[in-house]
């Protein structure tokens, strides 16, 4: 059954919130690396950008129409195999899957609570990215076909990049932040902290105390 986005449909319009969300990641993305300037987060945008490249190749091979060509006139292109939206929100969902259970490591005790939040966030993810893939093929704006292979190529690139990161980049992030333009730009390299999360906490909460300590001893 084909399902129109028109005014009263309630679940047309959820879904066509939700999938803004990989425009929403872009601008995150681009949030994160003004405000912590850290080397793998460039990395890891580096890596969404050449998802993006690849789809748009791909597009241009396969040539393959959207299923209501000429109902949308707000796309960038014609074509629609592979979905645009599928393979990025699952380049993304997929390289952070990695990110969370093999790049950051425990630093703590509370193993099960540090467990126990990766395993959410894991299943929010999952979501989301189910989410935007359906919501691309309700709104007619791809196929299940192209929405499938969308979610594989992204998938893929996912794993080849987030390997290429660990393998081949990361032993580079320590020269690359030692360059002086890395330094005039305070990019920093964070890769041989297991718990970035942690670890910010406890060196802000170890500044904000030795701060308070020596206010207070100018104030007697």
């Amino acid at each position: 059954m084909i399902h129109l986005c028109v005014d009263g449909d309630l679940t047309g319009q959820v879904l066509a919130y939700i999938s803004l969300l990989p425009i929403a990641i872009l601008v995150g993305f681009v949030t994160l690396m003004v405000f912590k300037r850290e080397l793998h987060t460039i990395s890891f945008f580096g890596g969404l950008l050449l998802n993006e490249g690849v789809n748009w190749l791909l597009k241009h091979i396969v040539r393959e129409p959207r299923p209501c060509a000429g109902s949308h006139t707000n796309v960038p292109t014609e074509y629609g195999m592979p979905s645009s939206h599928s393979q990025l929100i699952w380049f993304f969902v997929v390289y952070f899957f990695l990110f969370l259970y093999l790049r950051m490591h425990q630093t703590n005790n509370a193993r099960c609570v540090d467990l126990l939040w990766r395993h959410i966030l894991s299943i929010l993810l999952l979501g989301m990215a189910l989410s935007v893939s359906y919501s691309r093929v309700y709104l007619l704006y791809h196929s299940w076909s192209q929405v499938f292979y969308g979610a594989l190529a992204g998938s893929t690139i996912g794993i080849v990049w987030f390997i290429f990161t660990q393998e081949v980049l990361t032993p580079l992030f320590p020269k690359i932040a030692a360059w002086p333009i890395s330094e005039y730009f305070l990019v920093r390299d964070t890769s041989l902290i297991p718990n970035i999360l942690w670890f910010e906490y406890t060196v802000t909460r170890s500044e904000a105390r030795n701060r308070q300590r020596k206010l207070g001893t100018k104030l007697q």
